[in-house]
């Protein structure tokens, strides 16, 4: 059983990657997938992100409660920072 935290966490990490690479179809559908978690089993909608220069900071409502929780920066952008450095390893293919 997955916790509310890991599953933001998981989100998190590649709604960043999915930004980074609008193109991407892989990490577009990965991050609907852990959105569709937070909604469904979390209830979780619109979860609130903020940043500064080492934390990321995300609120969510969920059950009637806001919860806070922060993650650091250089966890949660480790697997975009390793795309942009080897992007041969991350081809993108096309789309049937």
């Amino acid at each position: 059983m997955r916790s509310l935290q890991d599953s933001l966490y998981n989100w998190l990490t590649i709604k960043i990657v999915s930004e980074a690479r609008p193109e991407d179809s892989a990490a577009r559908e990965t991050a609907e997938l852990f959105e569709s978690i937070l909604v469904e089993e979390y209830g979780v909608k619109e979860p609130e992100v903020t940043t500064d220069e080492e934390m990321y900071y995300i609120s969510v409502m969920t059950k009637g409660e806001t919860k806070k929780y922060r993650f650091p920066r250089e966890l949660i952008e480790v697997m975009r920072d390793q795309i942009s450095s080897e992007p041969e390893k991350y081809v993108n293919f096309p789309e049937e």
